[in-house]
C-alpha cells in the first residue's frame, strides 16, 4: 500500500488500482466498463465475454478486504448505456449483493450517463466530501479533485527494467485514478491530457502485484514510437 495526502486528506493507494480513504471508511474505483465484452460484440468485435466476471471478482475481493462503509464508482461503470441490460444474471445479483448494507454511488460518465438504476445504491453527477471533489472526468483548476476517465498508465525504463503498468497520477492537490476494468486500455502518462493537468509535475503509482510503486515523472518514459502509431490504427483506424 503507498499513502499520499489530497489537499490533507489521507488516501490509500491499493495495487488492485483502487482507493481507501480511511477516515470515511470509503473505496473509491473508477472505470470498471462492465459489459465492453459484449458491447465490442455488437460492433462485430468478438473479444471474449469475461470481462464482466473479472471486474467484479476483483471488486469483490477488493470490498471484502475492506469492508467500507461507502463504495464510489467514478463513472463508466458500464461500458455504453446498454451494458445494465447486457449482465447476466449472476453478475447482477453479485452487484446487488456488494451495494446492500453499505451507501454505494454511481457517478456518471462519458460512456454511461445514466448511471444504473436497479443495480442498488444512488446516482449522481458528482461528489463533494470533505473538500475533496469526486467527479469522471478531471476539469481545470478544481483544488482537490479525485478522478478517473483517462485511464493513465506509466512507462519505467531503465537498465534493469522496462515495464508499462496502470498507474495513480497525482500531485497532491489532484489525483487521476487507473482503470479498473479487465479491457480497459491505458493512456500513458506523460501525454499531455494528463501532464497537463499537473504543470509543476507529478508523480505516478504503479500498480504491482502486491504493492504499488511511486515513481517520480520525470523518471517516466514516453509511449514507444512503434507501439503507440499501432495503438492509434487500432483505435482509431488507418487513414
Amino acid at each position: 500500500m503507498a499513502e499520499i495526502r489530497v489537499r490533507g486528506v489521507r488516501l490509500v493507494l491499493e495495487p488492485c488500482g483502487a482507493v481507501w480513504w480511511p477516515e470515511r471508511r470509503a473505496l473509491l474505483v473508477a472505470d470498471l466498463h462492465f459489459e465492453k465484452g459484449s458491447a465490442y460484440a455488437r460492433r462485430g468485435a468478438l473479444l471474449p465475454p469475461w470481462d464482466t466476471a473479472a471486474t467484479l471478482a476483483r471488486l469483490e475481493a477488493a470490498v471484502e478486504r475492506r469492508a467500507p462503509k461507502l463504495v464510489v464508482s467514478l463513472g463508466d461503470a458500464f461500458h455504453d448505456r446498454h451494458g445494465p441490460a447486457s449482465l447476466m444474471d449472476g453478475a447482477r445479483t453479485r452487484l446487488a449483493a456488494l451495494a446492500r448494507g453499505r451507501d454505494w454511488l454511481w457517478l456518471s460518465g462519458n460512456h454511461d450517463p445514466l448511471p444504473p438504476r436497479d443495480l442498488g445504491g444512488e446516482a449522481a453527477a458528482a461528489l463533494e466530501l470533505d473538500g475533496l471533489h469526486l467527479r469522471h472526468a478531471p476539469g481545470p483548476d478544481v483544488a482537490g479533485e479525485i478522478a478517473g476517465h483517462l485511464h493513465p498508465k506509466a512507462r519505467l525504463a531503465t537498465s534493469r527494467v522496462r515495464v508499462v503498468r496502470p498507474c495513480f497520477a497525482g500531485d497532491g492537490n489532484r489525483l487521476l485514478l487507473p482503470a479498473f476494468g479487465s479491457f480497459t486500455g491505458g493512456l500513458n502518462a506523460l501525454h499531455p491530457a494528463i501532464a497537463g493537468l499537473f504543470p509543476a509535475g507529478f508523480d505516478a503509482w504503479l500498480l504491482g502485484e502486491r504493492r504499488v510503486f511511486r515513481v517520480p515523472h520525470a523518471r517516466l518514459r514516453p509511449e514507444q514510437a512503434l507501439y503507440h502509431t499501432l495503438h492509434e490504427e487500432l483505435e482509431h483506424g488507418s487513414e
